[in-house]
């Protein structure tokens, strides 16, 4: 897949929300991404644009020396393809050359193509959050990375 993955900017605000929508049963709002691309200093988010059209993004919030993965996101045609392992493996590049030498996040117990692809990236389970999700209670895996 020849697709450019790049920084989001303001422009890409309305496609990460619906992108985000269809890709997600609990979307974050327009005015979350507004809020994570225009405001948070802390947030980095890369976009993968394939002919002009946003068919993924990927997320990160940079604390310290650890990089919290906030979402990663590839629309449904555009799966399988190696966008999401990308968008991952540029977030940690990124978030590492900004001192962060962990990475962390959470995923539904039952995404095991997500966590197929977090342990080919070196990330490992760490705990579980019990009924992390509001849509159905589901548990969250904890995966760190170092």
């Amino acid at each position: 897949m020849n697709c450019i993955v790049r920084l989001a900017e303001e422009r890409d605000i309305d496609a990460l929300a619906k992108l985000d929508s269809l890709c997600f049963t609990l979307a974050w709002s327009r005015s979350s991404f507004e809020f994570e691309i225009k405001e948070n200093l802390k947030a980095i988010y890369l976009v993968a644009d394939y002919k002009g059209k946003i068919i993924g993004y990927g997320g990160i919030w940079i604390i310290l020396d650890e990089g919290h993965i906030t979402n990663i996101a590839v629309h449904p045609d555009f799966r399988n393809m190696g966008i999401g392992a990308k968008l991952l493996t540029d977030l940690i590049e990124l978030s590492e050359r900004r001192g962060a030498n962990k990475q962390t996040l959470e995923v539904r117990v039952s995404n095991y193509p997500a966590i197929s692809l977090y342990n080919k990236l070196g990330f490992k389970t760490a705990g579980k959050r019990e009924k992390y999700y509001e849509d159905n209670g589901e548990d969250a895996l904890i995966l760190w990375r170092s």
